[in-house]
């Protein structure tokens, strides 16, 4: 018996011993981790980024944490931020493999490929591409401002009444990038984007949760009916969509004559022919999917915070209204050079972003080679995760980093200008595709609705509650909104 017990124990300590999670040599310290699960029983389902905070406090900018196994770096305020994504950008460009989207999706695309020629040839064409579509240019206005009128539309039915801008705004982002993409715009009610939505935001809210952590973490658990399954059939359904998307332009395109982004794309390929590079049918796919993505959730998201803001902070939306009757006068409709003469909307618009974080742990990154940071040693292949949050309020960056202010944005003359720590969208190889696009439909969205309609918040709503809803992207609680129209000198 007595032996029993002992071969017992040797049994655990062995165990324990396997699979501990140590520190290498001079690498970022952090909290005691648990033999095999490591830190995830640290977090909160509803919002980790609150433990992330307590443990920087406790060891500084750089620290690690352990999900499972793997050894995670995280990284907080300005000055690690600018040396590991800017002055050392390659080094940490790489995505991690073998987690949950990245099995998902087969690392295609562009957010989630690895650091390698697939991904360097596809930003490359990306950015081309969206820039001749007239990123900053007149066609990519028409298309914004006619989207726009949908939503315009919408409002004025609701004049006098309250309403849920929720969907409204998710649709209009959509419907840009769709036209972008596949030059096409669909109904609000039509299945297709409704199907696309609901995919989307439920693959939003599983990816930074409990059981994305799990999946990455504990390999033996993968092939068992848990809820992070439910990513894997809303990728699959989102791709059927993808693929209709490149069926009918091969029926239709007009080789040399593109219509949109997928006609590009294929013109790309016939110019490739066999050269052996990545661009293929398949990748199409999942790279449409990334750009729908990253150009329909945080824009909605942004502009929801906007709105939410605006409301509840009525001179603020006041003196945005001045400027704007101000600046546009007798114009029809507002242009995006406008900004230049609106130093205060622009200012609003910057500080709405820097408070809404809508991507607040970024995409992780992982390190392509042995690296250093900070004076600790980072090995190649240590997953990175950026605490955005650290840089967006930090103490000493801003004037006003706790509350809303757009004071954050102006100088003591009134002008507006753009402090080092205002990242949302990122810093250095890994920068937002699709930072053009965005800051070109919030301009727009915000100062032609806020020339036609007045937002108040509902009477009957209780007091606004500003803290969002966690995922990879943060959204704002659902709220009503309730529309006049404006009387104008």
């Amino acid at each position: 018996m007595l032996t029993s017990v002992v071969l017992l124990w040797i049994c655990v300590f062995y165990f324990i011993l396997c699979f501990r999670c140590k520190r290498s040599k001079n690498f970022p310290p952090g909290p005691p981790a648990l033999p095999f699960l490591g830190n995830l029983l640290n977090f909160t389902v509803d919002n980790p980024i609150k433990e992330l905070e307590r443990l920087r406090k406790t060891y500084g900018n750089i620290y690690s944490l352990f999900l499972g196994l793997k050894p995670v770096v995280i990284i907080n305020g300005l000055q690690a931020m600018k040396e590991a994504m800017v002055t050392k950008g390659v080094d940490f460009a790489g995505r991690p493999l073998d987690m949950l989207f990245n099995d998902a999706t087969g690392g295609k695309g562009v957010i989630l490929a690895n650091y390698g020629p697939l991904w360097k040839e596809h930003r490359r064409f990306a950015l081309m591409t969206l820039r001749n579509f007239g990123l900053g240019k007149q066609s990519m206005e028409h298309r914004i401002l006619g989207e726009i009128q949908y939503t315009v539309n919408t409002l004025e039915k609701s004049v006098g009444k309250t309403l849920s801008p929720q969907l409204m705004f998710h649709n209009a982002a959509s419907n840009i990038i769709c036209q972008v993409l596949v030059g096409t715009r669909y109904d609000y009610n039509e299945k297709l984007i409704k199907v696309m939505v609901q995919c989307f935001t439920e693959n939003t809210k599983i990816a930074n949760g409990p059981w994305a952590m799990l999946y990455g973490s504990v390999p033996m658990v993968r092939k068992l009916p848990l809820p992070f399954s439910k990513a894997f059939k809303n990728i699959e359904t989102c791709q059927q969509i993808a693929l209709q998307w490149v069926t009918e332009h091969k029926k239709t395109r007009i080789p040399g004559k593109p219509r949109d982004f997928v006609d590009c794309y294929f013109d790309e390929m016939d110019k490739r022919g066999n050269d052996g590079s990545s661009f293929s049918e398949e990748v199409l796919m999942m790279f449409a999917l990334d750009l729908h993505l990253a150009g329909t959730d945080t824009t909605s998201n942004t502009l929801l915070t906007a709105f939410l803001y605006l409301m509840t902070y009525p001179h603020v939306q006041e003196r945005c209204q001045q400027e704007i009757d101000q600046v546009l006068a007798e114009k029809h409709e507002a242009s995006f050079e406008d900004r230049h003469n609106m130093p205060y909307v622009q200012a609003v618009i910057h500080e709405v972003q820097r408070v809404s974080n809508s991507v607040p742990l970024s995409v992780q990154h992982c390190t392509t080679k042995d690296t250093e940071l900070m004076g600790y040693s980072i090995p190649k292949g240590t997953i990175v995760i950026q605490n955005m949050s650290s840089v967006l309020n930090e103490e000493g960056q801003w004037k006003f980093p706790n509350e809303f202010n757009p004071e954050n944005f102006l100088n003591d003359q009134g002008e507006f200008f753009k402090p080092e720590a205002f990242m949302p969208f990122s810093a250095g190889p890994r920068m937002c595709l699709g930072e053009g696009l965005a800051r070109m439909e919030l301009f727009l969205f915000i100062v032609t609705l806020l020339r036609k309609f007045k937002f108040i918040w509902p009477e009957d709503a209780g007091q606004p509650d500003y803290i969002p809803v966690y995922g990879v992207t943060l959204t704002p609680k659902p709220y009503r909104m309730k529309v006049q129209f404006r009387t104008t000198p």
